[in-house]
């Protein structure tokens, strides 16, 4: 693509050379340079991208694009190359909307929807591909976990909720050339707050709900800044969807006035206000008023949340025209690796494997366990070391108050010491009357849980679920926690003599 087309649209542009020259491809990263490709630096929290400007020329890049407040140091240096240069106010920005361009701009050719909310992104985008594509309405599906394609097609797993600009749009294009009538993605706080999401043509905006994550010097350093973020997405929507239930999003459409919104709740008035909800160890049901009738809506992801997200994929879905059959068809298949997964076994014991990595999700899902448990819950989890370390405590007694038993175990420690992390999480526990022990050892942990567990009860593994890999000391191992849990199911089987009746052991 002619490098002036790739440039059109933003502003505060500068630029010295040729901009007619053809561009083979664009990258922010000099290790992905090649002849003929345009370079965009981008100043990053750890990693100056300006730095690599030598690189990306001794690779063949004709074009280098930078920010504006370093020009007068860059330019002397590379203005003898016969390379363009082209100065932003934010590469950030720029690096966005060159994407879009460059890509043809994927979002204008299908139903874009973005989800943006601390809890229930990714159950809802999974929700809302299962009934659209129930309906026959080819959808793609970016997020957390995975990205798909339509038609039963996989892109890749994810690396981050949501990706870089170049990579994003590249998703994107693969999708319109599929043929994705409509796309699902889950749109992280961090991606709004950096500019990823830029030029991105969404049609529907939904926020879940917003509870305290990702403060933290490389992240947000407050709660608004946090809300204020993920605001962003309804600047960028005409239609939203918000949850009457929660106190910061009913703020919202006061503070985006040019989108319009529609609602979904259980407890406060809303367009869609699910009543007479039932919530069992393995499913949620209730109903909903559609098209002049009370519908019964059932899904086989338990807890309160689950409703919430089914209530907003519902939300969606109708405005897409969806029947009410393929809606109730699509809610009641839907499965999500990680979100409340309920683990199979030969030995009558429920056990889940959950994301939960926040206070507010901690809470959420022990609460909603400990309401339809009729024996004792059982927690494992841990907090990710290199993030917000307030939250430790505060996630302890969280568990102490409500689990029956706690393992303090690890998530991902990356460069701290999981001896330290649990240590502060038990800062929290101690101040409750739950019993508990550490265990940093995340497999032996999670086996100490179902060793310990009885037929009525329930073991939760909060803080990994769909997560394979697992950071320690800065290297990534392998580690997935079904295959751990089938290693211990085949252990107490065997020690059963394979009778399932025999699940009351103690603990080892």
């Amino acid at each position: 693509m002619i490098l002036k087309k790739i440039l059109v649209g933003i502003d505060g542009l500068k630029a010295m050379g040729n901009l007619d020259i053809e561009i083979n491809n664009i990258s922010q990263d000099s290790n992905n340079i090649g002849p003929n490709d345009l370079f965009i630096a981008i100043k990053g929290f750890k990693v100056d991208g300006h730095k690599f400007i030598p690189q990306a020329i001794s690779k063949g890049a004709k074009a280098i694009l930078i920010n504006e407040d370093v020009a007068k140091d860059i330019i002397p240096l590379i203005s003898n190359q016969n390379i363009a240069i082209i100065t932003a106010p934010d590469t950030r920005i720029a690096v966005a909307k060159c994407a879009c361009n460059f890509f043809e701009n994927p979002s204008r050719s299908f139903k874009l929807i973005g989800i943006t909310g601390t809890k229930g992104k990714t159950t809802t985008a999974f929700m809302i591909k299962s009934i659209l594509e129930k309906a026959n309405i080819p959808t793609g599906l970016l997020g957390t976990i995975e990205v798909l394609s339509c038609n039963g097609k996989k892109i890749t797993d994810s690396v981050r909720t949501t990706p870089d600009p170049i990579t994003l749009q590249s998703y994107l294009a693969q999708m319109r050339d599929d043929g994705c009538q409509a796309v699902v993605m889950e749109v992280s706080s961090q991606s709004l707050k950096l500019h990823r999401v830029d030029g991105c043509d969404f049609n529907y905006g939904v926020f879940t709900n917003l509870s305290e994550d990702h403060i933290s010097p490389d992240e947000h350093p407050d709660m608004e800044d946090y809300f204020n973020s993920k605001l962003r997405l309804f600047s960028m929507c005409p239609i939203g969807f918000i949850n009457t239930d929660d106190l910061d999003a009913i703020r919202i459409p006061s503070l985006a006035p040019n989108c319009s919104f529609k609602t979904f709740g259980i407890d406060n008035q809303a367009d869609y206000l699910a009543k007479d909800v039932t919530i069992t160890n393995s499913y949620v049901d209730f109903k909903l008023r559609l098209n002049n009738k009370n519908e019964r809506i059932k899904t086989d992801i338990p807890g309160r949340f689950s409703v919430y997200n089914s209530l907003a994929a519902i939300a969606v879905a109708l405005e897409f025209n969806v029947s009410v059959e393929n809606i109730v068809a699509g809610l009641e298949n839907v499965k999500v690796k990680g979100r409340n997964e309920l683990i199979d076994n030969d030995l009558d014991l429920t056990v889940m494997i959950d994301f939960a990595h926040s206070p507010e999700s901690l809470r959420s899902i022990l609460s909603a366990a400990k309401e339809y448990t009729r024996g004792k819950v059982i927690c494992v989890f841990g907090c990710s070391g290199d993030r917000d370390t307030r939250k430790r405590p505060m996630m302890g007694e969280i568990a102490g108050s409500i689990a029956d038993y706690t393992f303090i175990s690890t998530t991902d420690p990356r460069s701290e010491d999981p001896e330290k992390i649990a240590k502060e999480v038990e800062e929290g526990i101690k101040k409750t009357k739950g019993e508990y022990e550490v265990c940093v050892d995340r497999a032996e942990a999670d086996k100490k849980a179902v060793r310990m567990a009885k037929k009525n009860d329930i073991v939760i593994l909060c803080g990994r679920g769909h997560e394979t890999m697992q950071e320690i000391n800065g290297v990534k191992h392998h580690f997935d926690e079904r295959e751990v849990l089938q290693e211990v199911f085949a252990e107490l089987k065997a020690k059963s003599g394979g009778k399932k009746e025999d699940t009351n052991n103690e603990q080892q």
